[in-house]
């Protein structure tokens, strides 16, 4: 899943920031979908719909989130207790891992 996001400002620049999802993170997702699909349907929807919010607060301004681990950054997500890691190259956010906040992310981030 890559997507950019190119907001102009009024004095005519244009930043943009492209959100690439690495494998990795989307096992993650895939996972916590299902996972939330087996504790109520439709649970998975709105858990889905939660990570995408996280990575639309990404692409508008990914440098507003601190440096968490080594070079990870981390957000969010809002309702959901996960955690999107992604590093920031130069005009791109790279998605490593959506995990769980109850999962141990330094074994899980030691592999990047």
């Amino acid at each position: 899943m890559a997507r950019s996001l190119a907001p102009s400002s009024r004095f005519g620049r244009q930043v943009t920031w492209r959100v690439s999802i690495r494998p990795a993170a989307e096992l993650d997702l895939v996972d916590g979908r299902d996972w939330y699909q087996r504790q109520r349907p439709g649970l998975e929807e709105e858990f889905l719909a939660s990570v995408v919010n996280a990575l639309a607060r990404l692409e508008e301004a990914p440098e507003q989130f601190p440096v968490y681990y080594r070079d990870f950054r981390r957000v969010m997500t809002e309702r959901f207790p996960y955690k999107v890691f992604f590093r920031i190259e130069n005009d791109s956010v790279i998605v490593l891992r959506i995990l769980h906040a109850a999962r141990d992310h330094r074994s899980q981030l030691e592999k990047f």
